[in-house]
């Protein structure tokens, strides 16, 4: 069923409405998603308060209006997510939990339990004739629910329209040029001496902050299920102050490291423990640092 998932996001075209919930917050959105000659096209607006919308084009976010509720639009540079079964179940035990019934449809639940403490447990509920995610639940290592994601209505019949997937003039461009990758095979300015076993970088990227004028370092981090990112900006302010907090299933963890080169924040965010964010944020090092022997 997994196997079905990766391809059916990249293959089904479908529109629909969907609820998010987080710390006992909901929202409501109406997506719409066209694919067409192997290119993905996504418009989300969100139903609830003022129209806050996004449109993604091959999982890049091409524009914004006003903020989503965080959990539901991705970061501008998040590439596509891709299920890879094999690699999922090294880290997580996946079984089939039953059946279920969402938005009308019949479902297939898959369980995914992570084999470490470094990440959070799924829940998906597959529609059994497209194999999409018609409900999803993100759980603590207490099973307790950090985020709700599930259709109330969902059409795979009717392809979306250019018209739908149109964004509204309040829908303002997001400059992709801004962030500078990293030549391939070339060591970023910052390296993580530890990161969960997984975890693969997947983007290494600097771009100049508009209002600090000072180069921010972006690092992305998939393990196929799960993300985070960490953030280095340096610092120069004896004010700026350690931070850790939890918003539902997002983590937010900023350290100040001390660099040959002067202080640095580094933060860390994702979807991820506490615990395991600190440990990801303390292990970051400049790269003209030597490695610690192990």
């Amino acid at each position: 069923m997994l196997k079905r998932l990766a391809q059916a996001q990249q293959q089904q075209s479908f529109q629909g409405t969907f609820v998010y919930e987080r710390n006992g917050s909901f929202s409501t959105h109406r997506i719409w998603h066209r694919v067409v000659g192997g290119k993905v096209r996504e418009h989300l607006l969100q139903l609830d308060g003022s129209a806050q919308e996004v449109l993604r084009v091959d999982g890049l976010t091409q524009c914004v209006s006003g903020t989503l509720e965080a959990g539901v639009s991705n970061l501008p540079d998040s590439p596509a997510r891709t299920f890879d079964p094999k690699k999922l179940s090294a880290l997580y035990d996946m079984k089939n939990a039953g059946k279920s019934r969402v938005a009308g449809r019949a479902a297939t639940i898959i369980a995914l339990t992570p084999k470490d403490q470094h990440r959070f447990g799924i829940e998906l509920h597959l529609d059994n004739e497209t194999a999409l995610p018609l409900k999803s639940l993100l759980l603590s290592e207490k099973g307790q629910l950090l985020e709700r994601f599930q259709f109330t209505e969902l059409d795979t019949a009717d392809i979306p329209t250019d018209q739908v997937l149109q964004p509204s003039a309040d829908c303002k461009p997001v400059d992709l040029t801004k962030a500078k990758p990293e030549a391939p095979g070339k060591p970023g300015p910052w390296r993580s001496e530890w990161t969960p076993p997984g975890f693969e970088l997947t983007s290494n990227t600097s771009r100049m902050d508009p209002t600090s004028k000072v180069l921010v370092s972006s690092l992305m981090y998939d393990d196929g299920l799960s993300r985070f990112s960490v953030f280095i900006e340096p610092v120069s302010a004896a004010t700026v102050t350690d931070i850790r907090t939890q918003l539902g299933p997002t983590v937010a963890v900023s350290r100040r490291l001390t660099t040959p080169k002067g202080d640095a924040m580094v933060t860390v965010v994702g979807e991820i423990p506490l615990g395991t964010a600190e440990r990801i944020a303390l292990s970051m090092r400049s790269a003209d640092v030597p490695p610690s022997k192990k």
